[in-house]
Formats: structure tokens, sequence, C-alpha cells
């Protein structure tokens, strides 16, 4: 079987790959184990600081007495087993602020300063691109980012070879590249990235040769990655965002005297696509390319920010998800599961269509994953589960106002002689609410918060998107009385009820025939307590019994 790497680069990757766990977290990643390593110029980044708080979350829930981090598991929540390493190129140490100070123009030989500069200013604006502030990114300076993102890998390699100051980024991208280097040909890789911005479209094309040059400078040329046979796969993810132009005055301020232009995006995409089309360097490292674009008016990142002001990264940079990083994480479930990949010299691209009809979009489980191996109907029975299981933990057991939630479920099986699972102390519980809030949704006082699903359903509106209007109601009434057996708009999946009873209550009370089994690979009360719900809520769905694969 072969090995899982997923890495994550600048902030659309980041949000790319907030999307690829919650995908583990409903399931769809069976007995896998992942390592995965967010790559950014941007240690303060909002998007990244999200998603890595969000798979530390991940592991609190997985984690046992005597496995941090968890164990993998078959068909039930939280499946898979994901490892996070973390590498950013650190440019706020001072003499690393920019371009100038990094190549050190100023040093050396009077011949050497001469020839640096007149190389340096044919390729690089040497007013504006040699000298803004690095912190943030790389601006839509592609020919720079890529520049620049070699040699940060390059330096932490050598680094770690010397073995003297090895920064703990510089540590994590070792023990993340010892990792692929010991899975050899059973490695493959997948890429998160888009090609339209600044670190994504910077780092794409070089990363495998990087990761290559890493492990053969760290082993002293002991070692190497031979790029035939590792499998690569990216996202080719085109503009699918907008935001405000920046203003004036926020361009003569130094530190943001190069800020990426939305409006330059569709051309930036197009230029892409034609690089990555015909660069044998891309075509000789990836086995598969997944072109990922919006075809129509993009959304507005910065939509009902208070600020005027672009955000060029930062902590204030936390965009909210849209339906084109769900793909994007999907394209990486295609990628992982099909059972084998071209072995030529030339990378494969992939890409599909969604209907769109009256100006919106109708999305189905098959249009994200496919219905080869039944995997739309897996997914939409993964997804329906988890998502049932958000409105019975944080509206039918109050736990979007406050960490009553699984606690209060629990209690509730208690009363109704399930009594197997009250050992699952608060902190366990509360880990599996706050998840459940990430995913879904929460409540400020009064002020609903969109979780994820929320926020991927919002970007597509009016459009279609697996479930029932009503499943995303944002109204904290509407919620309390949410039937949670009826998300689906096919009735066929709608839970049963009796004429006594309710659906929730039919679902409680059949709980107890639908005990976790061997084949889930549960050994934990807290894993079997999850197992149990998992199997409930698919049994209530009527969905078939899902195939066990990988």
């Amino acid at each position: 079987m072969d090995k899982l790497f997923v890495i994550a680069i600048g902030g659309t990757g980041m949000r790319c790959l907030e999307s690829f766990v919650h995908l583990c977290a409903i399931g769809m990643f069976n007995n896998r184990e992942v390592e995965v390593l967010t790559l950014d110029t941007d240690q303060t980044n909002g998007n990244k600081g999200r998603v890595e708080e969000l798979i530390r979350l991940y592991n609190r829930i997985k984690t046992s007495d005597t496995a941090a981090g968890g164990t993998p598991n078959v068909d039930t929540f939280f499946s898979a087993k994901l490892n996070l390493y973390r590498f950013f190129t650190n440019y706020s140490i001072k003499g690393r602020e920019n371009y100038r100070n990094i190549a050190k123009l100023t040093t050396g030989q009077q011949e050497q300063q001469r020839d640096n500069k007149l190389l340096s200013d044919l390729f690089l604006d040497e007013h504006t691109v040699q000298g803004f502030n690095l912190a943030h990114g790389y601006r839509a300076q592609t020919h720079l980012g890529s520049l620049l993102m070699y040699h940060g890998i390059m330096e932490a390699a050598r680094n770690v070879a010397a073995g003297m100051q090895v920064q703990p980024q510089e540590r994590e991208l070792e023990q993340f590249m010892s990792k692929l280097e010991q899975a050899g040909e059973a490695a493959r890789v997948f890429i998160f990235g888009s090609v339209f911005g600044g670190t994504g479209a910077s780092s794409i094309p070089v990363l495998p040769r990087a990761l290559k040059d890493f492990v053969e400078i760290r082993s002293r040329g002991a070692s190497s990655i031979d790029l035939t046979k590792t499998k690569f796969g990216a996202t080719l993810l085109t503009e699918y965002f907008t935001f405000r132009k920046p203003d004036d005055k926020q361009r003569i301020n130094r530190e943001d005297s190069v800020i990426a232009d939305a409006s330059y995006f569709p051309l930036n995409s197009q230029a892409a696509l034609q690089f990555y089309h015909s660069d044998t360097t891309v075509q000789r490292s990836y086995k598969l390319l997944y072109h990922i674009g919006w075809p129509v008016e993009s959304k507005k990142a910065d939509e009902g920010q208070s600020s005027n002001k672009t955000i060029t990264g930062g902590a204030d940079q936390k965009n909210a998800c849209h339906i084109t990083e769900l793909v994007a994480a999907c394209a990486a479930y295609d990628f992982f599961n099909r059972s084998s990949l071209l072995d030529g010299t030339k990378a494969e691209y992939l890409y599909k269509a969604v209907p769109f009809a009256n100006q919106a979009f109708t999305f189905t489980a098959e249009d994200l994953v496919g219905s080869s191996d039944r995997a739309g109907e897996v997914l939409a029975n993964k997804m329906g589960a988890f998502f049932s299981l958000a409105h019975i933990s944080l509206s039918a057991n109050g736990g979007a106002m406050g960490d009553a939630g699984i606690k209060a479920f629990i209690d509730l099986l208690h009363r109704n002689k399930i009594d197997q699972y009250s050992s699952i102390d608060d902190s366990a519980c509360t880990a599996i609410n706050d998840y459940l809030k990430y995913f879904a949704y929460t409540f400020d006082r009064d002020k609903f918060i969109p979780g994820w699903l929320y926020q991927i359903r919002n970007s597509i509106a009016p459009g279609n998107f697996l479930f029932n209007s009503k499943a995303f109601s944002d109204n904290h009434s509407e919620l309390h009385k949410l039937d949670v057996g009826t998300l689906f708009t096919d009735a066929r999946y709608h839970w049963p009820k009796s004429l006594l009873s309710s659906r929730y209550d039919t679902f409680v009370k059949k709980l107890i025939e639908s005990a976790p089994s061997a084949e889930q690979q549960v050994h934990t009360t807290k894993e079997r307590f999850l197992a149990h719900l998992y199997n409930a809520i698919t049994i209530s769905q009527g969905f078939q019994p899902n195939p066990t694969k990988s």
C-alpha cells in the first residue's frame, strides 16, 4: 500500500488542506496514515494558523493513553491518522527582510557586486520587487518566489547536514523528508496550491526538484528521490476569489509597495496554465495535475471586512472557505485512491464540469468524487452522518451555545440504558464538540458564526449542495426544532420514525442495535463511541454498507 503525503502551500493551499482534514474527519480515508506538511513564507498567516489548529484538535480527539494522535480506524469518524509538520522560510530576521538583503547584492568584490546587480535588475524590478518585505509572501511575483522558495529549502538542507543552528521548522521539514525518503517508490505526494497568486504559484513548479535536492544535500549525496518513480500530483487551482484593489495611500507605503492585484488573476491563470502545459520539468515531475477553476464571477474574499486595506497576509488573512477548495481536496482523494498511476514521462491533466443553470450550480456527491466504486454514495453517507452528528451535538444538545453538546448526548444515552460511554471525560467531549463547531457552526451569544460546511454551501448559493436548504438554517430557534433525520433532499435517506416517536428518539432507541465491530479497528472507549454513532446514523440513513477500501 502506498504511503500518503500532503503538502499545502500558501493561503489557498491551507484552505484546501482544511477541506482535506474535514474529509478525513468524516471518514473518507479509511485505515490510512497521512504525513502533512504546511509550507509558507508567512508563519503568522491566518489560514495557516486555522488549519494547523484544526489538525491539532483532530489529533486531540484521536489521542489515547497509549498513542499520541491515535491510530488508523475503518468506517468511522476520524478514521485517518494525521501527522503534522510545519516549515516556513523565515524573513523576519534582520538581514533577511527582502531579496536585496538575502542575495547580499552589496557584499563581495566590486566586480561581483556589479554582475549580481545586473543579473538581478534583469529579472527583478530594482525599486519594488527587490526591496519589498517578504514576510507576507511573494505577492504574485512568482519568478522571485520560485527562486527564494528553492533557496529556503536548500538552506534548510545545508543546516541539517551541518548539524548546526537548525531551526525548529527546519527540523520538522527534515522529519517529513525522512518519511518521504523511507517511502521511496511507494510514496504518493499531493500538493495543494493556487497558480494565480504568490507562494503556491511559486512553489508548485520547483517543489519536486527542491525535495529531491534536499535529500541529496542532507545525505551528502548518499541518497536521493527518483522523480520518475515517486508519484506527485497537484492542483492547478485558477482564480476563484477577488479582493479590493489597493489604494494609492497603501501603494506608497514601502512595506506594501508590491501588492497582488486581483484584477490580474485571470491573466495570471492563463499564463500559468500555458507554462504548466509546456514546461518539461513540470511534465517530468508530476503524474497527475488537476485543473480546478471557477467559471463564473469570482467571490469577494474580503466582503464584509471593516478594514479598507488590502490584506497581503498575516493573522488577518482568514478567508472564508470555498467549494473549489473542497473540489481540490476531492482531487487528492482521487489521486490517493487510483489503483495505478501512469508511468509515462508526461503529466496527465484532469478536469470535469458541474451542472450550471439559472445562474446557479448543482453539486452532487458524484460531482465531487465520481461514481466508481460507489465513491459518491460513500461521500454522501459519510458527509451526511457527520453533519447529522454536528446538529445532534450543537443544536439538539446545546453545544453551539456552550460546552454541553457531546457530554449532554452521552448523558441522554445513559438515561436510555446505554451507559458504556459515561467514562469519556469532559475534555474529550469538549474537543469533539469544538471540532463540530469548526465543521458546521457556532454562536457567539446571539450571533451565528458559520463553520466550514456552511461556508462551502454559501460559496455556491443559491445553488444546491448535497443537502436541503433547511439543513443550513442559521436561526437558533429553527436549528433547535430541526429534524436531524431529514437533511438529505432525497427522502430515501431520511431516518425512520414510529407512530409514537420522532426520528431522533427512534434513532436513540436503536443505537444499541448498531454496536461497533472488530472490523472497524476501534479499541478505546472514545473510538468505540464514535464508531457506534457512525454505524447508527449510517443505518438510519439507509445507505448500503460501505465497501472497506483505502
